[in-house]
């Protein structure tokens, strides 16, 4: 499929916008989601198949004809469904292209729904088919930049408590910001134990009993983290849930310190 003009030319430049959007799917992604599919290879007939799956409704058998009959069955079916469950049709979508990459252009259709997401403030991305919450610049690349330098020190453990720690993030429709805190403080214990040399200590002991492994005064910051997660996270108190933000924060600063960590051992 041939490339718009705007991007054939360069003229259309991705901005990202303040995010906005998390919590919901509004009307016109949900229609953008139908067009986009069309675009990369569905027909009305196959697609209607899909969101009847992904969303557990039976097709209308009275609907026969491709436009307009099962075209605005699909419609209705998006346009009427639970926000969360919008993002799952997405990923039922995608799982399908992946399956007949020869039949379908899932390349584009997550490119274009990622440019779209970015253009519109919506805090979710699609990565490997699957969707993940989305933070802004700076978060994005603190991730991006840990998970890159873990996997290239060899820190497998590391790296996949980091990637839970995004997807306890991306449950819907609720994130599982407790769990996000534990898997983001366990990446960073897993790394600190290499660093330190003790594989048995905790992430408190190697504070106390390794001075250096994390440079002064950050140990400390360091350290109050790890208080922040064993109170709110590891120790939940009654009434003291922590936020989105709070939990994004912290997966954004453990991200940061492994990547220090893990360089430091390359070094």
């Amino acid at each position: 499929m041939i490339e718009s003009f705007s991007k054939r030319h360069g003229f259309r430049q991705i901005h990202d916008v303040p995010i906005a959007v998390r919590e919901d799917a509004p009307s016109e992604l949900r229609g953008v989601v139908i067009q986009l599919a069309y675009e990369c290879g569905f027909n009305p007939t196959r697609l209607r198949q899909v969101v009847c799956k992904s969303l557990r409704k039976r097709p209308d058998s009275t609907n026969w004809s491709e436009y307009p009959n099962i075209d605005d069955e699909i419609h209705s079916l998006v346009d009427e469904c639970q926000w969360s469950r919008v993002y799952d049709v997405l990923e039922a979508i995608v799982a399908v292209m992946r399956e007949a990459p020869y039949s379908y252009d899932a390349n584009k259709f997550e490119s274009e729904i990622n440019d779209y997401f970015a253009e519109n403030g919506i805090g979710w991305k699609l990565v490997a088919g699957i969707v993940e919450v989305r933070g802004e610049d700076a978060f994005e690349q603190s991730i991006q930049r840990a998970q890159e330098q873990l996997h290239a020190s060899g820190f497998s453990t590391a790296t996949s408590e980091l990637r839970e720690a995004i997807r306890d993030l991306s449950r819907r429709p609720a994130p599982d910001v407790t769990g996000a805190i534990q898997h983001s403080m366990a990446a960073l214990e897993c790394v600190a134990r290499v660093a330190s040399g003790n594989e048995k200590a905790t992430l408190g002991e190697i504070l106390k009993q390794h001075r250096g492994t994390i440079p002064r005064p950050l140990d400390e910051g360091v350290a109050k983290l790890w208080g922040y997660a064993s109170e709110n996270a590891r120790h939940v108190t009654e009434g003291r849930e922590p936020t989105f933000a709070e939990a994004e924060l912290l997966v954004g600063v453990v991200a940061g310190v492994v990547t220090y960590l893990a360089k430091k051992q390359r070094a």
